[in-house]
């Protein structure tokens, strides 16, 4: 079994905004599906932070998550900045029951196990506290963050993070988030939300001790990244 991760979907079947008309976004539906079909096995895990679909209300996902429910593997969602149609909890489990998309999870406060670690985040926000909606704002997604990674300690679990938006970026920094993935040690930490130009200043690589790695799919070149050897399974 192996493990891959992939944000930014930005999938417009439920909604007339294809990204098409971006460069380096032409065909981008039908290159996320080939790809992911050739190198993701059904008993494969993908981890997607973010920006899934353009779908403003959660009933016009459908055609979005039934486009990613027929794709190999199990899914494993946190939300993004344009996910404006995710609602509670229990709206999208239901939501998700009720159309029999069986293999979706999300994370929200908590963690997914895989193997012998805990794969934790939240949305994240932009890297600058000066407006005091955004330090609300930041501080809420940190107290977030701490709880998503504090349960995955708790459960004895290594820590794994995954942002939307980047904790670092260029030479700016979101302090608060970092101040959570530094006290708990983390190691690892995967982020999304870069598109196009915005990409030369992503951090990749390893940072303060922890090792950055941006999986927009622009990025990617809609090809989900193999991370297995970073979340291993027990077994592996």
């Amino acid at each position: 079994m192996k493990t891959f991760a992939i944000s930014d979907l930005h999938l417009p079947l439920g909604a007339d905004k294809p990204m098409d008309i971006f460069g380096g976004w032409n065909d981008y539906v039908n290159r996320l599906h080939d790809n992911w079909q050739k190198k993701v096995s059904p008993e494969d895990t993908v981890l997607i932070p973010g920006d899934i679909s353009w779908a403003l209300k959660l009933e016009d996902t459908y055609k979005d998550f039934e486009f990613i429910h027929k794709l190999n593997g199990t899914k494993v969602f946190l939300k993004g900045n344009h996910d404006l149609w995710w609602s509670t909890r229990s709206k999208v489990e239901k939501f998700w029951s009720d159309n029999g998309f069986d293999d979706m999870h999300l994370i929200q406060n908590d963690h997914y196990k895989l193997g012998n670690k805990g794969i934790c985040g939240t949305r994240g926000w932009i890297n600058d506290d000066s407006e005091p909606a955004d330090a609300k704002v930041i501080a809420r997604e940190a107290l977030r963050l701490d709880m998503s990674v504090k349960s995955a300690v708790d459960a004895g679990l290594e820590p794994v993070v995954f942002l939307h938006y980047p904790p670092v970026y260029g030479n700016s920094c979101n302090y608060d988030m970092l101040d959570v993935l530094h006290r708990y040690n983390v190691k690892y930490c995967f982020y999304g939300h870069l598109h196009g130009k915005t990409h030369a200043f992503a951090i990749n690589g390893t940072r303060d001790g922890i090792t950055y790695q941006l999986v927009s799919a622009d990025f990617l070149q809609f090809d989900p990244m193999d991370i297995t050897k970073i979340v291993q399974n027990d077994n592996s």
